[in-house]
């Protein structure tokens, strides 16, 4: 059966069975995935299986379908064609080991919630709808807020927050649903360096408890630096695996076609990375 012509919802207990290029141990595997928007393709025949216990850089131009890829595999915008498992299995069965941040642009900030609120959904699908929030939830909810360093804002509303602050908070959200897998889009953007530090220091906590964390992330000077893996995407996976093998100028260039100014700064960051 050719998995690209089966509806993306209709999963038996793993339609990834029986190919030998994706694995189920992996914490996310893609086939054959493709979404249009207006039957204009944005992503194409996409085939990617995630490293686990790693943290993932998803990089390409603008409109290369980055933050799309992610959206679709979490079922928030559909795909025309393709198969996605976690774990060996489809998102409705695994939902709750999966964590999202989404873009701050995306989030209505004037929202009457204080920053422990927003935290305190992160542990919804654990606590169930309609349910009160327990302290011991609440209590849980102010440590994340003090991993990501806020503590002492869980009563501050979220449009009194600077940028950084917002994004350290769905940081914390992400980190009170103690998910396995965790998507999030462009964390760095837009972030002061004391946050930027701070997002990378509970990036490799959550690394090194064991969890894989896959990013949007635009600044290729950093890859090497914050990431373990790489995904080059332009429509299409161009290139994946280990930072060290696959971000080389020769990818980068067939991933950005000629944009030099960014090949440049790619470039020199992988000079220094291989000096050590």
């Amino acid at each position: 059966m050719n998995a690209s012509r089966i509806r993306p919802d209709a999963h038996p207990a793993s339609m990834l069975a029986g190919r030998p290029e994706h694995s189920a141990d992996s914490p996310l595997s893609v086939h054959a995935m493709t979404v249009a928007y207006q039957r204009k393709p944005v992503l194409w025949d996409v085939d990617y299986d995630a490293p686990r216990d790693a943290l993932v850089a998803i990089v390409g131009p603008n409109g290369a379908g980055k933050s799309t890829f992610i959206r679709a595999c979490l079922g928030l915008v559909p795909r025309v064609s393709g198969v996605v498992e976690f774990w060996g299995r489809p998102l409705r069965e695994v939902r709750r080991r999966i964590g999202y941040v989404p873009q701050r642009e995306a989030v209505d900030w004037d929202f009457p919630v204080s920053a422990l609120d927003v935290v305190c959904m992160g542990r919804y699908a654990r606590i169930g709808w309609m349910r009160p929030v327990s302290r011991a939830d609440r209590d849980a909810g102010a440590a994340c807020l003090d991993r990501v360093g806020l503590r002492g804002f869980e009563h501050r509303q979220i449009s009194q927050l600077s940028g950084g602050q917002q994004q350290r908070v769905f940081l914390a959200r992400a980190l009170a649903q103690e998910s396995d897998l965790y998507f999030m889009d462009e964390p760095f953007a837009g972030v002061d360096a004391a946050t930027e530090r701070a997002i990378v220091d509970v990036l490799r906590e959550l690394r090194a408890s064991g969890r894989t964390v896959i990013c949007v992330h635009h600044d290729l000077q950093t890859v090497p630096r914050y990431f373990d893996a790489v995904m080059l995407m332009n429509m299409r996976v161009v290139a994946s695996g280990p930072v060290g093998t696959v971000f080389t100028p020769e990818n980068l260039q067939r991933t950005y076609g000629g944009r030099l100014t960014l090949l440049a700064e790619a470039s020199e960051a992988v000079a220094r990375a291989e000096r050590g």
